[in-house]
């Protein structure tokens, strides 16, 4: 039933803000480019490590959150609905202490 219409409060999201930025990432890579991201597409998002990225694919995937089929490459498949998701937030570019003239 609705939980809105018994009364009930929306139920909280399941992860973490930083987990709803790679799952509303994996959303929207995946609506735009009708395939899953690479975790090196994550990594040129987020502006990481390759084992930043791994870490948070495999937690995500731990709290079933994702699923990934093993040795198939792009098969992140998100397993929460996406209107759980938060938009997704534009990352800052990193700013260099170096001035430029």
């Amino acid at each position: 039933m609705n939980q809105l219409l018994d009364g009930q409060p929306p139920a909280q999201p399941r992860f973490t803000e930083k987990q709803g930025q790679y799952l509303a990432f994996i959303w929207t890579y995946g609506l735009l480019n009708g395939r899953s991201p690479a975790e090196r597409d994550m990594q040129r998002f987020f502006g990481v490590t390759a084992p930043s990225v791994h870490q948070m694919v495999l937690t995500l995937e731990r709290a079933g959150l994702i699923r990934r089929q093993p040795g198939l490459a792009r098969s992140i498949e998100l397993l929460v609905e996406p209107d759980s998701l938060p938009r997704l937030q534009p990352i800052e570019p990193v700013k260099s202490s170096v001035q430029r003239y």
